[in-house]
């Protein structure tokens, strides 16, 4: 096609969303609580369904289909679907849902949707693509082969099954591209890229009228067998359970700048989809755009011609120097792209839609562009934002803004990292850590008031525990990997859900694991010292200057204080959730391990002379860690909690939190009286702002990561430590308002509660506090100020101390 005749194209093109296979809106919808109880009693009529002669265990990407005639359109019309690894369904062209919910074998989920809303009278198409990376999945996703299943709610909806009747295709133009340590300069666990060649395509195949003649019958697997209903006890292939989180969350949200151009001189137009974009044949263009911020999104590009082109994505948080550091992220001068990339090969034709089929996460694009004899039309360019569907339904509003600045980076960090599980890093990693779940959980309960996801993860980790008792660090996840004192840190996550939400059936399932991880450590207690010889995996606790891979001395080959006061933290939490639910042998057994490590730490840990506890019994090494955990545990008298505190935030020398445990000091400082300082230590979220940032990084710089969710604790210590709110008791049936102010004099603040909102307003003038408290029907507490409290009710009060 000639330049001319492509400029004739431009002229007279039009935009058509017909070829978008897709919907935009704020969620796709689900039904919940409309399963037909027999399809989680017994076997399904469904089938699996595969292509049936491609190897179902390799890369692999295929399309399935099935038409039906509806005489008219029914009111409901519920479906249940999943596939391995992964499927996008679609109903008469327009995507309905995705999936699945991410598991395991054993615990492989499947979404319940009602699609009466897509249906048409006459001829109507189901159509999914299911796809498999095999070696180059996710870590996150699980995979037994690449299959697809459907089962109908009622006899009603049978005559969607998969089985006879439905045909299937590969799509031969996805090919992988392997992404390495070297690629983003760091661990490296999420999809790799995706080589896509238009050609192979078959469009509009997801359309009612598209003539599938062509393709083959779907082979006939395994029929779907929810989880526990084999006949034989067979626990093999899929076992199936209902999803139990909403759809995710998909919005068109454009790119807004073009920051740079190589080759071509072009404006932005494209990006507004308000003018094309022309590539002359033979030619070669690069183009930098920014998001401007982080974002998950599905990059999309609208392209006419350009047959035989290639088009390169390559994504990436920050760009680098020289010399591979970052500096400011806003600056792109004498800086160069590090990042994975996707590449697309366009097969000529009109008004192609081109995007990739798993979500990327960058805040810039380098798109590369060469064209041979076929100019490229590019029309269009965005993308689809995705993530887990949270609501900002808390507030924080003081004077200051620049706690407004953290807020808004912290939310985005924090939204970033939530999709099907939490997320550690959206663009390293995409896995689901227990040690940056518990922060990421309280963030979610507290600024959107959604807990599912928070179940969820507990869920998830008490489904990875190995035989001999410890939870995996991160699940799913398949590779396993073992940090001990993270599956630790899973049982405060129980007790914190607890605290927030009457739900005594749901905790109380998790007590044969708490007894098993107990146990675990219990076994590696030295005998002779009463506290923790050395220990196997991975003992990490932070990323710390001056702990070795982030382990504190003496966890792998001595005796390490640090992760023996984590224990003792935790016993405290499990004796509590023991006694609570009648646990008596359980609580009786914690409450001796307890007395024996009050005993044993001291005596091992503890140096008179420096006032400090220290990290092994050779008293060598000293870290803010251990006396953080001191101070928790009450092994500090509480009179001196205070004292301790000032010694460790002042000695430098000492091993220093980084973003991670920062949320254990704001702990420790509020244990010990100090909430009200707790605004004067945002220096690393400053550091991170003033360095263009938009979400907080893994690590203070050099970071990998540039959006790590650990880091965004800010947005829940900004609602439970200044505003002060907090569970007067287990359940949240009461709470505790104990505002820590520090230099603000006002300050507005809600938080979503299971009854409705909880919302403060306060006036500090000095030692006096005027507050405005509103509590929704049905909740009561106490609020304190200074050694003073008055009792709250439902409604609005007022209260001046």
């Amino acid at each position: 096609m000639s330049c001319q005749a492509m400029q004739k194209k431009i002229l007279g093109f039009t935009f058509s969303i017909l070829l978008i296979s897709f919907t935009f809106s704020d969620t796709f919808s689900q039904s919940h609580g409309q399963i037909n109880p027999q399809l989680l009693e017994t076997t399904w009529d469904a089938r699996w369904i595969m292509h049936p002669s491609v190897s179902n265990t390799d890369f692999g990407v295929f399309h399935f289909r099935r038409s039906i005639d509806l005489s008219e359109v029914p009111d409901s019309f519920i479906i249940h679907v999943s596939g391995d690894t992964r499927y996008r369904l679609y109903i008469n062209g327009q995507s309905v849902a995705k999936g699945p919910a991410v598991g395991d074998n054993h615990n492989w989920r499947f979404e319940t949707i009602d699609i009466a809303g897509y249906l048409q009278p006459g001829s109507n198409t189901a159509a999914a693509t299911v796809w498999n990376f095999a070696e180059y999945n996710a870590l996150q996703h699980h995979s037994y082969r690449t299959a697809f299943i459907l089962q109908g709610n009622t006899e009603t909806e049978s005559v969607l099954n998969t089985g006879t009747g439905w045909k299937v295709m590969q799509n031969t133009g996805y090919s992988p591209i392997p992404v390495s340590y070297q690629t983003v300069d760091g661990y490296y666990a999420a999809p790799h890229g995706e080589h896509f060649r238009a050609e192979a395509y078959p469009w509009g195949w997801e359309n009612a009228d598209y003539d599938d003649s062509g393709w083959e019958p779907a082979r006939l697997y395994e029929p779907g067998t929810p989880r526990g209903t084999n006949p034989y006890g067979n626990l093999y292939g899929w076992n199936l359970i209902p999803r139990n989180i909403p759809l995710m969350e998909e919005r068109q949200e454009r790119i807004p700048e073009l920051r740079r151009t190589e080759g071509i001189d072009s404006k932005d137009e494209f990006l507004h989809g308000s003018a094309p974009l022309l590539i002359p044949a033979n030619s070669s263009a690069v183009l930098l755009l920014d998001q401007t911020y982080i974002i998950n999104a599905y990059p999309v590009l609208m392209v006419s011609g350009g047959q035989d082109a290639e088009i390169k994505l390559i994504y990436a948080e920050s760009l680098r120097y020289g010399d591979n550091t970052k500096g400011n992220r806003n600056e792109i001068d004498g800086k160069h792209i590090l990042g994975f990339h996707d590449l697309f090969v366009p097969d000529g034709g009109e008004n192609r839609t081109l995007r990739t089929l798993w979500l990327r996460s960058y805040r810039y694009i380098q798109m590369e562009i060469e064209t041979g004899d076929d100019p490229l039309l590019l029309h269009d360019m965005y993308g689809i934002f995705t993530g887990y569907p949270f609501e900002e339904n808390a507030h924080f509003v003081t004077h200051d803004n620049s706690l407004t600045d953290i807020w808004e980076a912290g939310w985005r960090t924090a939204r970033l990292n939530a999709f099907e599980s939490y997320w550690d890093c959206a663009y390293y990693e995409q896995l689901q850590y227990v040690g940056d779940t518990r922060v990421q959980a309280l963030i979610s309960l507290y600024v959107s008031g959604d807990d599912r996801l928070m179940r969820n993860s507990i869920l998830h980790f008490n489904d990875s525990r190995m035989p001999d008792g410890i939870t995996m660090s991160r699940y799913p996840s398949r590779h396993p990997q073992y940090i001990p004192p993270y599956a630790l840190l899973w049982i405060p996550m129980i007790h914190d859900y607890w605290m927030h939400r009457k739900d005594d059936d749901f905790v109380r399932q998790f007590f044969p694991g708490i007894r098993s991880v107990i146990s675990w450590y219990e076994d590696h207690l030295d005998e002779e010292l009463g506290i923790l010889g050395p220990m196997p995996w991975w003992n990490y606790v932070d990323a710390a200057r001056g702990f070795a891979r982030g382990t504190p001395p003496g966890a792998d080959d001595g005796n390490s204080v640090v992760i023996t006061l984590q224990m003792l933290y935790v016993l405290e939490y499990a004796l509590e959730l023991a006694e609570a639910y009648g646990e008596t042998h359980d609580a009786a057994r914690y409450r001796e391990l307890i007395g024996k490590l009050r005993i044993s730490i001291p005596q091992h840990g503890w140096n008179s002379e420096r006032q400090l506890m220290a990290d092994t019994p050779d008293h060598d090494l000293y870290s803010q860690h251990a006396n953080i955990l001191a101070v928790l545990t009450g092994l500090i008298p509480e009179e001196e909690q205070a004292g301790l505190m000032h010694r460790i935030l002042e000695e430098e020398e000492l091993v220093q939190v980084t973003y991670y445990f920062r949320f254990y000091l704001t702990r420790a400082m509020n244990k010990a009286g100090l909430a009200n300082e707790y605004l004067e230590h945002l220096g690393p979220w400053y550091e991170a702002l003033a360095l263009g940032m938009t979400t907080f990084p893994e690590h203070p710089e050099p970071s990998r990561s540039d959006a790590h969710a650990w880091s965004a604790s800010p947005n829940y210590d900004f609602l439970a430590t200044v505003a002060g709110i907090m569970p007067g008791s287990p359940g949240f049936e009461t709470v505790l308002i104990e505002p820590a102010p520090g230099r603000l004099d006002h300050i507005e603040a809600s938080v979503p509660h299971p009854l409705g909102e909880i919302e403060v307003k306060y006036t500090i003038n000095g030692n006096e506090i005027r507050a405005e408290v509103t509590l929704p029907e049905g909740l009561s507490g106490r609020f304190s100020w200074m050694g003073q409290e008055v009792e709250l009710n439902e409604g609005t009060q007022q209260v001046v101390l």
